[in-house]
């Protein structure tokens, strides 16, 4: 008989990622644990907490097998109800293109797939070129460990396979030319979008959510401008991981990190360990490289997370980006900006230049200057977002420019009317505020400058 080891492992459903898996590990012998959930491809994202994150979205089969191995070992594995029941629960993919495959069989093929992409996502495949044939993405790459083969690769997500082998880079790549010339890019193919939710279960985490009640109340849901803040820096990275089409760095002091467009017209500089009632976010845009802003924005460091969500979201679309800087900013504009707190009931007021949009419990609002409108300086804060006891006590405060584009405010102002996010209750102690573990960003010198369901 096994004998019994001090770790207890509470398994349970991520609190934003439906299909992924949470472990939460205790006990004086907890590293024995934590050591058999990384070697199952668990991945740590704070103190003792691992999630469990596939693009094949059979996280509950292969939590089950975690848990089973676990217990064989005499280590306490608790498995939430919801959990147990994804578990228990059988499905089908939609559509799947290779129906002769037995549920064991569609399995092999999803972990190949999984395994490759692992393999490019810790660097040990590296990705020279792809290109769509008409159908799905192919690409070329070369292994960077084993026996170091060029392999062709075939399909998207749990589909990708190996569809053939090469014995150097240079032989891999002129057979894909000469197949995709005419498509070939250069590097990976974009994320898709379950590589992209993937990357944000691993990098958003939030831990007060998924601790088992016994560490404390359950956090509550609550309108989403009375949320937590979170933590802001697992947003950006979760962000920057997402978006190839961004590059960041941090400064010599390690006290901002700045975040630059391809375009080299769109800038986010984030300042670290910020009080909550300063600025520690601006996001800028540019015509040119070298032009003056647009238009700016920015956000106090206790702004909560779903707004700050939204906000990093917009800029991913990449639409709205540019605001014609000689139009003034009209009354259909505002109206635009503002519709989704009109729809929801928000108290509509003007008082001489300023024009109000209040909650209707009062504790948050939308205030427009519209004298800031004729000026020409761009800096000025003709926006004004906020949440607290009222307008002159703001717990957070986001702040934007006459030119912000309208598509930007509206989506804010949808999340302010409609969408939620979790609240952790107060307590009587100090707060105490988790850091997830992220690898120490590169450092660089830089010119000076502004900153699914069950059916699959």
């Amino acid at each position: 008989m096994t004998p019994p080891i001090d770790a207890h492992v509470h398994l349970d459903i991520h609190p934003t990622h439906p299909s992924a898996v949470t472990a939460v590990v205790t006990g004086i012998q907890a590293r024995i644990a934590l050591m058999g959930l990384e070697t199952a491809d668990w991945t740590v994202v704070a103190e003792n907490v691992l999630v469990l994150v596939r693009i094949d979205h059979e996280e509950p089969y292969w939590a089950e097998d975690a848990a089973k191995q676990l217990s064989a070992e005499g280590i306490t594995v608790e498995i939430t109800p919801r959990l147990r029941e994804a578990m228990d629960e059988e499905w089908t993919w939609a559509n799947y293109p290779m129906p002769w495959c037995t549920r064991s069989e569609i399995r092999e093929v999803s972990a190949e797939a999984q395994k490759i992409h692992d393999d490019i996502r810790h660097g040990q495949l590296l990705i020279h070129a792809h290109a769509h044939d008409g159908h799905t993405t192919v690409a070329v790459g070369t292994y960077l460990h084993r026996d170091g083969k060029s392999v062709y690769l075939h399909g998207e997500d749990h589909l990708r396979q190996v569809a053939d082998t090469f014995d150097s880079p240079a032989q891999a790549l002129l057979a894909f030319e000469k197949v995709h010339g005419a498509d070939m890019r250069p590097g990976a193919a974009p994320l898709t979008d379950t590589e992209r939710a993937a990357a944000e279960a691993r990098a958003t985490f939030d831990l007060t959510a998924a601790k088992p009640a016994s560490c404390g109340p359950e956090p509550e849901m609550v309108p989403a401008y009375l949320a937590d803040a979170g933590d802001h820096d697992a947003l950006l990275d979760s962000f920057l991981n997402a978006h190839g089409d961004w590059e960041k760095w941090r400064t010599w002091s390690d006290e901002t990190t700045h975040a630059i467009h391809e375009s080299q017209t769109l800038r986010i500089e984030r300042v670290h360990e910020t009080p909550a009632h300063e600025t520690a976010w601006t996001v800028a845009a540019y015509e040119t490289p070298v032009s003056d802003r647009m238009w700016v924005l920015t956000a106090t460091g206790a702004t909560p997370a779903p707004v700050l969500q939204e906000l990093l979201n917009h800029l991913a679309d990449g639409d709205g980006w540019d605001a014609p800087i000689g139009a003034p900013v009209d009354d259909r504009m505002v109206t635009a900006a503002t519709q989704p707190l009109s729809d929801a009931g928000w108290k509509h007021t003007v008082d001489g230049r300023w024009i109000r949009w209040t909650s209707p419990t009062g504790d948050a609002g939308i205030q427009f200057d519209a004298f800031y409108t004729h000026h020409l300086i761009q800096n000025l804060a003709t926006w004004t977002i906020w949440a607290g006891p009222d307008r002159d006590r703001p717990i957070w405060i986001v702040t934007a420019s006459p030119h912000t584009p309208t598509s930007l405010l509206a989506d804010l102002s949808e999340t302010l009317a409609h969408e939620t996010g979790l609240r952790r209750p107060q307590t009587a102690g100090p707060e105490r505020r988790t850091t997830l573990f992220t690898s120490p960003p590169a450092v660089r010198a830089v010119a000076a400058g502004p900153a699914a369901g069950r059916s699959r």
